[in-house]
């Protein structure tokens, strides 16, 4: 009896060692299999195996790490995801589980997934591991940089560079760290040498053009700008620029062409970019006097945000242009027309015109009163200065024309405008030999020269 049963206990224990034994020799077969399948860019057939091996072994962490790249493979990155933290809860790592490329691997799916802070870790790791590899540093910055944390991002990019000196991602980010905090000569060369090492990062082209502009480098600045329109993303931004450079230099009929294009762009522009290019297009036609392409350009953003900068006070300004057509000419027409209206109303208004001078947004003139009796040669000359401006018409303006005035050794001045004058202007008048007419006056004097 005692023999049967040391038989059966040593029969049951030969079974049970030969059942791990077994299993030992194949699960590794099963799980070098499922390499294979990956090798051969097989990943469902991957799965399928990899998936049997884990009813086995729920905890194998090479099968997991194999099934997750399968399902990279398959391009369903949310399940390979679930299956690298598996790996990463269980925590060995070895064979079939290289921790560097793995680390990798799942850092990227965090950062794909927005989940900046478990990528953050995954990248501190990897300095660990492979402290040697610049690219690790430069995710490391990234993440920092994305965090508000610029300052300390600083260190990893140079660390990148220093570890791989053609990093030119790393020289970029710097370039804007250092823009951002108006360190343009630094940022500039940083930028520069970003672009030394990766020639079509254009978006780099924005920001050296940004800081040429801010420079007075025209020239530069829309060599730049111009490079910059290759990035999707910035070639909006880049044309507005373009058009304010061109405005900048007065040469409107170039600014114009440039925000029209940025207008129109093939690519839907952000609605801020679109509202700045109609309110610079705006600008460039008022100063053409253009104003009813002026007025269109206004109305298009007064209706998507009429607070937008001052644009309400725009069209309330020239709210009298659609409501008079003398108006309308007086702010529209060229300057010789312009001047030759100038004259008819100093003629209406009874004075001889003795010179004329042609000024921005203006004419100035010196007249005597007409009349042909003997005390018409006793008339002392004045000064009348017309403005064809939409703004109020401050202070200053009015001194200096009071200044003007004196100068020349007159003895009164008249100011007529097409809009209205400052309460501060207005006091400066008053106490002084200066006539001030607004828009209400012109509209008449404008009826009676007609």
């Amino acid at each position: 009896m005692g023999v049967v049963i040391i038989i059966t206990v040593l029969g049951a224990l030969i079974g049970f060692i030969s059942f791990f034994i077994v299993r030992n020799l194949v699960a590794p077969k099963k799980i070098a299999r499922v390499e294979q399948l990956l090798k051969q860019n097989k990943p469902s057939a991957a799965v399928k195996v990899a998936k049997q091996h884990l009813a086995r072994d729920p905890r194998n962490p090479e099968a997991h790490y194999l099934l997750g790249r399968a399902y990279l493979m398959d391009s369903k990155p949310e399940l390979a995801l679930m299956e690298f933290r598996t790996v990463n809860q269980i925590g060995q790592f070895g064979g079939l589980v290289p921790e560097v490329p793995f680390r990798r691997q799942t850092a990227e799916l965090f950062q794909r997934f927005n989940q900046p802070e478990e990528a953050l870790k995954e990248y501190l790791l990897l300095i660990q591991k492979d402290p040697e590899n610049a690219d690790n540093y430069y995710q490391t910055g990234v993440l920092f940089e994305e965090r508000g944390k610029a300052t300390k991002s600083i260190n990893y990019f140079r660390k990148a560079i220093q570890l791989q000196p053609r990093h030119g991602l790393s020289y970029l980010h710097l370039g804007l760290i250092l823009y951002r905090a108006k360190r343009f000569p630094d940022a500039l060369e940083y930028l520069q040498n970003a672009l030394k090492y990766q020639p079509d990062h254009y978006p780099a082209y924005y920001y050296i053009g940004r800081i040429q502009k801010e420079n007075k480098d025209f020239t530069g600045a829309l060599q730049s700008f111009e490079w910059a329109t290759k990035a999707p993303e910035f070639r909006t931004k880049a044309l507005i620029e373009r058009g304010t450079c061109y405005m900048e230099q007065n040469n409107l009929e170039r600014a114009t062409s440039e925000l029209e294009r940025a207008i129109n762009t093939g690519k839907t522009p952000s609605e801020g970019d679109l509202l700045w290019a109609h309110y610079f297009l705006a600008s460039c036609y008022e100063r053409q006097r253009k104003i009813e392409w002026a007025i269109e350009h206004w109305e298009t953003i007064y209706k998507r945000k009429p607070s937008f900068q001052d644009v309400a006070e725009k069209l309330g300004q020239y709210q009298d242009l659609r409501q008079d057509d003398h108006i309308k000419d007086f702010l529209t027409v060229s300057q010789t027309e312009f001047r030759g209206m100038c004259e008819r109303i100093a003629s209406t208004l009874g004075y001889t015109i003795q010179s004329v001078e042609d000024q921005d947004n203006g004419v100035q003139m010196i007249v005597v009163e007409s009349g042909s009796n003997w005390r018409s040669n006793k008339k002392l000359p004045r000064l009348i200065q017309f403005i064809r401006v939409a703004e109020i018409i401050d202070e200053n303006t009015i001194r200096e024309i009071h200044e003007t005035m004196r100068s020349q050794g007159l003895t009164r001045a008249m100011v007529i405008a097409s809009s209205t004058y400052s309460r501060m202007a207005l006091d400066f008048a008053e106490s002084r030999p200066l006539e001030l007419y607004n828009k209400d006056h012109l509209q008449e004097f404008l009826k009676k020269s007609s």
